[in-house]
C-alpha cells in the first residue's frame, strides 16, 4: 500500500533551505512514528509530498493503523491512501481508475480532477475530459457533476506513474516537530492545560510537561494518563520529560499565611517561580499555560501581569481569548476529554472574595509572609522522568471498588473542605461522626487517626475527595473511601 502525505501549506511557502530543513525532519518524525507499529515501512522524501509505502503482504489492519499515525503527525495537511500504475495510454488510466472507483460510482454523479508533474504533451484538463467520458460510458455512474459531485476521483499523474487516490483524510496541521525551539507545559489535567498542549505540540514545538502535585499520588496518576495519551497519539515522535513538583506543602503555607483574596495570584506566581527552575534544568526558554483572560479572578489582565512578573522567561498562552466551550469542544475533538473528564479537578486555593484586580504592593505586602524555603523543598523533591518511561497506571483501575471493603454505616465522616466553606454550608451527615481535616493537611495528618476505624471523605463536589481517598489508599491505608450525601 502507498499513502501520499502532504505538506501543510505554510511549510511550502518557506524559503527553498528551510522547506528543505521542515520537509527533511518531517519524514525523520513519520518514521520515529511508524516504525513503532512496523518495521516493513518505508518512507521516501520528495519535495512536494513524503511518500510511505507498506509491503504487498501487509494487512488491512496494518494499513489502517499506518493510516491513523499518519493523520496525527503534525506538519502533514493531507494524506492520499493511493493504488499506483503505469501511466500508459488514456484508455489505461479509464481501466485502472475503474479497478478502484467502479463499484463506487453506480447510480451516483462524479467529477474528475488531475493534478500532472513532470513533461508529458498533454495537459491535465485533456485527462480529466477524456477519464471523465470514458468513466461515464463504462460504468454505472448517473453523471458528471463539475460542481457538486457525490464522487470526487482525484487522479496525480507524476513522470509515468498514474496514482489514482482512493481515500483522502485530513491531517493534523501545523508544522513538524523538532523544526522550532523548545518549551515546557504547566499541566494540570483539565481541559485548558491539555489543549494547550497540544496546540503547542501541533505547531512543532517539543513540550515537556511540568506537573504540580496538589493530591497525591492519584491525582498524578490521572494527569500522567491523560498526558501519556496526548503525547502517544500526536507528539511521540520526540522523547520528552514529564515532571512532578509536590505542591501540597506550598497549598498549606499559603492558606496558612497568606491573606484570602490574594491566595489565588500567589500560589500562580509560586508555580511561576517553580517553572523558572525547572526551564532551566531542561534548557528551554519559554513556559506554557492553558490561562484563559478571565476565566477566572486570577486571570485578569492586572493580575497575569503580576503572575508573570516572577517569570524569568517567554509566558506562552494559547488559549488566552478563547472560551470554555471553544476549548472543551477541541479537547473532545483530539480525544482527549474522556480522559479529562475521569481526573479528579484539584479544588483549588479557594479565597472567599478573591480580588480580579490586585495592587502590586499589596500582593508583595500579603506574598512576603510566604516563607519560600516551603517552595525550596517542593523543589527538591521534584522528580522528572521521561514520559515513555514514567510509572502510572490506568485511572479507572484505581478507583474500582474503593468503598467496597468497608462498611459505611460506622464510619467516621472527615469534611476535607476548606474551613471557610464548612463555615458557608456546615455538613448534615445524619448519624456519622464528623471530623474536620482539611485536604491540605490530610495526608500529613491521617496516620495520626485511630487506624481501627474507617472513614469516609467528603466534598461538595466529590473529586477531592475520591482523589484523596485513592492517595491514601496507595500509600497503604485500606480504612477510606468516599461518602456522598444521599440526593
Amino acid at each position: 500500500m502507498k499513502f501520499v502525505v502532504k505538506l501543510f501549506p505554510e511549510i511550502t511557502i518557506k524559503t527553498r533551505p528551510v522547506r528543505k530543513l521542515l520537509t527533511k525532519q518531517l519524514s525523520t518524525n513519520i518514521r520515529n512514528v511508524l516504525l513503532r507499529i512496523s518495521s516493513d515501512v518505508r518512507v521516501k522524501n520528495g519535495w512536494d509530498a513524503i511518500e510511505v509505502y507498506t509491503k504487498g503482504s501487509a494487512t488491512e489492519t496494518l494499513n489502517d493503523d499506518v493510516y491513523d499515525a499518519l493523520t496525527c503527525i503534525p506538519g502533514i495537511a493531507y494524506v492520499n491512501r493511493v493504488r499506483e500504475f503505469e501511466l500508459g495510454s488514456f484508455d489505461d488510466i479509464i481501466k485502472n481508475t475503474l479497478t478502484v472507483w467502479g463499484d463506487a460510482l453506480a447510480g451516483k454523479t462524479f467529477v474528475v480532477r488531475v493534478k500532472r508533474t513532470g513533461k508529458h504533451d498533454f495537459k491535465s484538463t485533456d485527462v480529466e475530459r477524456y477519464v471523465g467520458g470514458g468513466i461515464r460510458q463504462q460504468s454505472q455512474a448517473r453523471a458528471v457533476d463539475l460542481h457538486n459531485p457525490d464522487v470526487l476521483i482525484r487522479l496525480e499523474i507524476r513522470d509515468d506513474r498514474l496514482m489514482v487516490i482512493d481515500r483522502r483524510r485530513k491531517g493534523l496541521g501545523g508544522f513538524p516537530i523538532g523544526g522550532a525551539d523548545s518549551t515546557v507545559s504547566l499541566v494540570s489535567g483539565g481541559f485548558d492545560s491539555t489543549v494547550a498542549s497540544y496546540q503547542m505540540i501541533r505547531r512543532g514545538i517539543r513540550t515537556h510537561y511540568l506537573f504540580f502535585n496538589l493530591g497525591g499520588a492519584a491525582h498524578e496518576n490521572g494527569v500522567k494518563e491523560v498526558i501519556y495519551y496526548l503525547w502517544k497519539k500526536y507528539g511521540s515522535s520526540h522523547r520528552v520529560k514529564f515532571v512532578s513538583v509536590p505542591f501540597e506543602g506550598v497549598v498549606e503555607e499559603i492558606l496558612e499565611q497568606v491573606e484570602d483574596r490574594y491566595m489565588g495570584v500567589v500560589l500562580k506566581r509560586m508555580m511561576m517561580r517553580a517553572a523558572n527552575a525547572v526551564a532551566q534544568k531542561l534548557k528551554v526558554d519559554s513556559y506554557v499555560t492553558g490561562e484563559a483572560l478571565s476565566q477566572v479572578s486570577s486571570q485578569t489582565m492586572m493580575n497575569l501581569r503580576l503572575i508573570d512578573e516572577v517569570a524569568d522567561r517567554l509566558v506562552i498562552r494559547p488559549l488566552a481569548v478563547s472560551d470554555k466551550q471553544t476549548i472543551v469542544d477541541q479537547c473532545r475533538e483530539i480525544g482527549t476529554a474522556s480522559f479529562v473528564e475521569r481526573i479528579p479537578e484539584y479544588c483549588g486555593v479557594i479565597s472567599r472574595k478573591p480580588n480580579a484586580a490586585c495592587k502590586r504592593n499589596d500582593l508583595l505586602a500579603a506574598e512576603s509572609a510566604f516563607n519560600l524555603e516551603v517552595l525550596d523543598a517542593a523543589l527538591a523533591s521534584a522528580k522528572a522522568e521521561s514520559i515513555d518511561e514514567m510509572d502510572w497506571q490506568p485511572t479507572e483501575e484505581m478507583e474500582q471498588a474503593l468503598n467496597e471493603r468497608l462498611k459505611p454505616e460506622s464510619a467516621v465522616v472527615i469534611d476535607v473542605r476548606h474551613p471557610n466553606e464548612i463555615e458557608q454550608a456546615p455538613l448534615d451527615a445524619g448519624d456519622h461522626e464528623i471530623i474536620q481535616l482539611p485536604f491540605y493537611s490530610l495526608n500529613r495528618q491521617f496516620k495520626a487517626l485511630d487506624q481501627s476505624r474507617e472513614y469516609l471523605l467528603f466534598c461538595d463536589k466529590g473529586v477531592m475527595s475520591k482523589m484523596h481517598a485513592l492517595h491514601l489508599s496507595d500509600a497503604g491505608f485500606k480504612n477510606v473511601g468516599v461518602y456522598r450525601k444521599a440526593d
